[in-house]
């Protein structure tokens, strides 16, 4: 699998065992209160995520797949458990954070989560960026891994029905990994993820790079 030809590529053994387990250890330090399962801003949150982001290893590997240098625009830490086990419907990410909103033809709608200002922009925005999910566990079918549909990226932002058709008349790729596997996959790739059948711990730290430069007036958030 290639990301030119399907929209994602896994590479095996990324991540060595001492960068895992400095994640996982920080992970499981946060207090019981706080909401492991999804940790938004993480790289905000957690030493080891932020300097595992802005790492050589993982900028030099987001420079291969982006035209210019790439700038970290979202980390989530996902931690799907036997308790937290949960279903994601095929979807593609279509949004951005950004610190303001700006009126820019073909970019909308915008809607403000927690604060922070989100909107769908253009193709081209998202074909300059790449998403990296580095497994800190094993993932397969039974504890919910990402299932993608192959190529999907390459027909652009898709309504709903619209990919409810693809799916309909796609063959999905069950995207199993090992722990300190990377797989590099486009933002509006088809995508989803079920809830586990034999659920286990399935943490992943979730990366999205840009080399976009973002119009006057704006910055990611």
């Amino acid at each position: 699998m290639s990301i030119e030809k399907n929209g994602f590529e896994i590479h095996s053994g990324f991540l060595g065992n001492d960068l895992i387990n400095e994640v996982i250890t920080e992970i499981e330090s946060i207090d019981c209160d706080y909401p492991k399962h999804g940790i938004r801003n993480a790289e905000k949150k957690l030493i080891s995520v932020k300097n595992l982001v802005e790492s050589d290893l993982l900028r030099d590997k987001a420079k291969s797949y982006l035209s210019g240098n790439p700038e970290v625009v979202r980390v989530i830490v996902f931690d799907k458990t036997p308790d937290k086990n949960w279903l994601v419907t095929w979807h593609q990410d279509k949004t951005i954070s950004v610190t303001d909103k700006k009126e820019i033809d073909g970019w909308g709608p915008w809607t403000l989560k927690d604060g922070v200002h989100h909107v769908q922009p253009d193709l081209n925005v998202l074909e300059e960026m790449v998403t990296f999910r580095i497994h800190l566990d094993d993932a397969n079918e039974s504890n919910g891994c990402l299932k993608v549909i192959p190529n999907s990226q390459s027909l652009g932002i898709l309504s709903k029905n619209e990919q409810d058709r693809v799916v309909a008349e796609s063959a999905e790729y069950i995207c199993s990994a090992k722990s300190g596997d990377l797989l590099v996959m486009r933002p509006h790739l088809l995508h989803s993820s079920s809830k586990g059948t034999k659920p286990s711990q399935r943490r992943i730290v979730h990366v999205e790079y840009s080399s976009f430069q973002l119009p006057m007036g704006l910055a990611w958030a």
